[in-house]
């Protein structure tokens, strides 16, 4: 999921967190202090995030963690290094990642039109999906409507009145797609960018179309138990998250006003893209993995790094994999990741040996880009 409401803490959610401001530190750092990196937690935890968790993973494979702020707002429990968290868009680079093998496999071809893989799906105002390419899936160059941005959709599954009906409906891709399908394109294919979920819905419905099976069972099969990556998972239809973890808090709301709401369980079909659960040791395997050429072929490799402009400076976007260029002029690889009660973040460097993955349990205010930026920047 990619959108995020933002809002402040009320006065009794701030106190709950004054406590529990600076959390539980792991074994010291292999190198450096990190110092830059805890400030940057604790600044998060001071703007209004519940809770933080990061770890890293360092040259040489030594790890450093860290948490602030609180785990449960009602308990006080701390933040654990070692909790697993919803990813959100950060799924996209595991779908991605399958596409491509498939296309190793000679499975597909990226220039593939989704129309030969999903007669008739993308269909309606001007959507026309024999116009649209694999690619132009993946690298949100489609000009196909964001699902995100229909108001029937946020009304139901984003704010307050409507989550809280239908949290544990559930929704099959089919239908978001349909949803998005109401609405006119954003733009002529490969005119612009434009990040739009539904892309990685179609990409996931394209893996399934190929394989003959839910595109999670590709993921698990491809990367999961490859990578022996044990606390990541594609819930399906599971509505909680395994432990250890910590509990999830919105807004759901538009303006910074409003209680505070434990969104922890949910039914994770309308995330279908962004349904994924993970721990932050699991997300730096992953992505340094990935960026160090183990997981896909060299060729492949090269066009998931091969981007395009997005309406930031400084970020582009690959196939599933965004580089962001830092104030201090480092680039590091990797996704973020919005969906209720979870903001993540998951970087590497290039060569895949310095990688960071950072989480907070709010998702109205702090920036998990602050944290990158302290980590790689030192400030």
């Amino acid at each position: 999921m990619g959108r995020r409401t933002r809002t402040t803490l009320t006065a009794a959610t701030a106190a709950a967190l004054s406590a529990a401001l600076a959390g539980p530190a792991a074994a010291a750092p292999p190198t450096g202090d990190h110092e830059a990196t805890r400030r940057a937690v604790r600044a998060a935890v001071a703007e209004g995030v519940p809770g933080v968790s990061v770890t890293v993973r360092e040259r040489g494979g030594g790890t450093w963690a860290t948490t602030a702020g609180v785990g449960d707002l009602r308990t006080g429990e701390p933040r654990s290094t070692r909790d697993h968290y919803r990813i959100g868009s950060a799924a996209k680079t595991f779908i991605a990642t399958v596409v491509l093998q498939l296309e190793a496999e000679g499975e597909l071809s990226l220039d593939d039109t989704v129309e030969k893989w999903l007669p008739g799906v993308v269909h309606g105002h001007d959507h026309d999906g024999s116009r649209i390419t694999i690619r132009q899936l993946l690298n949100h160059t489609s000009g196909v409507f964001d699902v995100l941005a229909d108001e029937t959709f946020q009304r139901t599954y984003m704010l307050e009145d409507g989550f809280l009906r239908h949290r544990f409906d559930r929704v099959t891709p089919r239908e978001l797609v349909a949803m998005a399908m109401t609405h006119r394109r954003d733009f002529a294919p490969g005119t612009s960018w434009k990040y739009s979920n539904t892309n990685y819905i179609l990409a996931a419905l394209v893996i399934e179309r190929i394989t003959g099976r839910p595109y999670g069972e590709a993921v698990e099969r491809r990367i999961i138990e490859p990578l022996k990556l044990t606390a990541t998972s594609v819930p399906r239809t599971r509505t909680t998250v395994p432990r250890p973890s910590s509990r999830a808090y919105g807004k759901l709301a538009r303006t910074p006003d409003g209680p505070t709401h434990d969104v922890t369980e949910f039914h994770p079909s309308f995330a279908y893209s962004g349904e994924m659960v993970s721990d932050s040791a699991d997300l730096n395997r992953f992505f340094s993995a990935l960026l160090r050429g183990e997981v896909l072929a060299p060729r492949q490799l090269k066009e998931m790094r091969r981007t395009v402009p997005t309406t930031k400076k400084n970020e582009r976007y690959g196939l599933g994999l965004r580089s962001y260029r830092l104030t201090c002029g480092r680039t590091v690889w990797g996704h973020g990741g919005d969906i209720h009660g979870s903001s993540s973040m998951a970087v590497t460097t290039r060569d895949g040996r310095h990688s960071l993955a950072v989480n907070f349990n709010g998702d109205w205010a702090g920036e998990t880009k602050a944290v990158v930026e302290a980590e790689f920047c030192g400030r």
